[in-house]
């Protein structure tokens, strides 16, 4: 996947689709995130694991068994490459092992703020084929992808133009017959705010088309007389003679919850359960400890020894509604009950620490997808590591590991971190509420900024830069949007230019820092104390996605472009 990745960014850097770099790169020779949360300080019991499984901006996740194994998508939006595909054998410890969009030619997200694109993917697996079905919102719509391995290459986007709406799923019948759900608008007009609709139609998967009537299988949510918002993500399974549909309710905030119904027939009527919802937070107290909020979305899946798994979505917040890791992946037992699956009564927080599944082999160690641990990045492989991510689909190869092997070497390009377009930045996720993200750099060349960004959105983000003054001087500055509208710059610094430069930034819930060491023997100095982390809060800036940290380089010897 990577490969292809590089491969088919230089093709278009040759066929005269990039403009000519107009600066040398800045080089990275490392970078390092080290995570401490309170939450995950515990020891771990023998034959336990963590939640979240996936940690930092992991949201809407999918899972299928297939081939004695697991695989799991997440939403990407605008981020690329996307749609995540991360493969397990034991549901707790996961590795990513390609993506869906790695191709620059597959979508383009040019013009969307980060929160549009890749909405929520389905992952299934049907003789010998895995199929991803997602929307790529405000970007084509609903599409279909398929690939004979989970790693790629997958196909480019089979388009479904006449189905609307978001969150669309697969469901294999044992007849053969396939059918394709989503969420849509309602069949009259929307009674209240949020009114939606869950639909079905079969599809002609061996020519992606839908066939057939199309029907309406919940219109409004379980108790349509409280008028319930945004019924999405449906899924149907299969258990002895029953047909499942488990759809999410409430929205993605603290009302999130997770519903299930079912008939005997794939078409209904579906009768919901009685003790619905199986999951949901929004009945506990919202300043107990560490809370874990915003649960719903969920999948499930059932074990070789014949249990059945829920992935879904929450957040960690802090003071009340603050989360800046954005919407993480969770691992919960599913319970049958008369018939019902069950994920967590009602009045229960989802834990941190669980039991593992019975084919769990060792013990858990789930570094670096979740607990505290420290990750450093060498950049002394062959191509970047699969956790970084750009923002939007590059026109252009600006990041490189062959320039100078051992150093990311990152051509700044004059869009910056408020562009609509692509930025050289590559980013990281946040995945605790404590941490430090620190990188060594080379002084950037005249007329180019460069450093550390901590971003959430075009609209929310800092950045810890460096810029060459005249002489033998350098400036560390703190820029910053907080959804106001215009970048400021927070806080400068003159020193000495130097071979051994290294910025920090630091995050403690709601307040962050920003250091830098310029190699003289006086360690970290600090630039920026106490600076509003909010900024970076999913809540606060809007939209579906968690913060990000890494490398950033703007050149500013043109005109700033948007």
């Amino acid at each position: 996947m990577r490969g292809l990745l590089a491969g088919a960014l230089l093709v278009l850097a040759a066929s005269g689709h990039a403009q000519t770099l107009a600066a040398p790169p800045v080089y990275f020779d490392w970078f390092e995130y080290a995570g401490h949360d309170v939450a995950f300080e515990a020891p771990l019991p023998a034959g336990h694991y963590r939640n979240p499984v996936l940690a930092g901006f992991h949201a809407d996740p999918s899972i299928v068994a297939a081939n004695g194994k697991f695989y799991l998508v997440n939403s990407s939006f605008t981020y690329f490459p996307g749609i995540p595909v991360f493969e397990s054998t034991d549901l707790v410890h996961w590795k990513q092992i390609g993506n869906v969009i790695d191709r620059p030619t597959q979508l383009d997200f040019d013009g969307l703020s980060v929160s549009r694109g890749i909405f929520a993917p389905t992952i299934e697996f049907h003789d010998g084929v895995f199929y991803v079905v997602t929307t790529a919102t405000d970007s084509g719509g609903n599409f279909i992808a398929t690939a004979r391995d989970p790693a790629g290459p997958w196909s480019d986007p089979h388009w479904l133009p006449t189905i609307g709406g978001i969150d669309p799923s697969l469901f294999f019948d044992d007849d053969g017959k396939v059918y394709l759900l989503n969420n849509d608008e309602p069949p009259g007009p929307a009674r209240y705010d949020g009114h939606r609709a869950i639909w079905m139609q079969q599809i002609d998967l061996a020519r992606f088309q839908p066939v057939g009537p199309r029907k309406v299988l919940i219109d409004g949510g379980v108790e349509p007389e409280k008028k319930p918002i945004w019924i999405e993500g449906p899924h149907i399974y299969k258990r002895k003679g029953w047909y499942y549909l488990s759809d999410a309710e409430g929205g993605t905030g603290p009302q999130h919850s997770q519903v299930v119904l079912r008939s005997r027939d794939v078409w209904g009527p579906y009768v919901p359960y009685a003790g619905n919802p199986i999951l949901t937070q929004r009945d506990l107290p919202a300043d107990r400890p560490l809370p874990i909020t915003n649960a719903g979305h969920a999948d499930l899946v059932e074990g070789p020894d014949g249990s059945w798994w829920a992935v879904f979505l929450a957040s960690r917040n802090y003071q009340l509604r603050h989360y800046n890791t954005g919407r993480e992946t969770y691992l919960l037992p599913v319970q049958w009950r008369d018939g019902w699956p069950e994920i967590l009564p009602a009045d229960q927080a989802i834990p941190y620490v669980v039991k593992a599944p019975s084919w769990m082999r060792g013990e858990a160690t789930q570094a670096p997808s979740t607990g505290n641990f420290v990750h450093r990045d060498e950049f002394d492989g062959p191509a970047l590591a699969s956790d970084w991510f750009r923002v939007r689909v590059p026109k252009q190869a600006w990041a490189d590991l062959t320039v100078r092997p051992g150093a990311l070497a990152v051509h700044p390009l004059t869009e910056g971190l408020d562009t609509l377009r692509n930025p050289a930045f590559l980013g990281r996720r946040q995945q605790h509420l404590r941490f430090e993200a620190s990188t060594a750099m080379s002084t950037p060349a005249a007329g180019v900024a460069a450093g550390l960004a901590a971003f959430q959105s075009e609209a929310y983000w800092y950045f810890l830069g460096v810029r060459r003054m005249d002489g033998d001087r350098v400036a560390i500055f703190l820029e910053g949007r907080d959804g106001s509208g215009a970048t400021r710059t927070l806080a400068t610094r003159e020193v000495e230019a130097t071979d051994a430069l290294r910025l920090k930034i630091e995050g403690d819930e709601g307040d962050y820092g920003f250091a830098f060491d310029t190699g003289d023997g006086r360690g970290w100095q600090t630039l920026a104390s106490k600076v509003d982390g909010t900024v970076l809060s999913t809540d606060r800036a809007g939209g579906f996605v968690g913060a990000l940290l890494g490398p950033f380089a703007r050149d500013e010897r043109a005109s700033r472009s948007k």
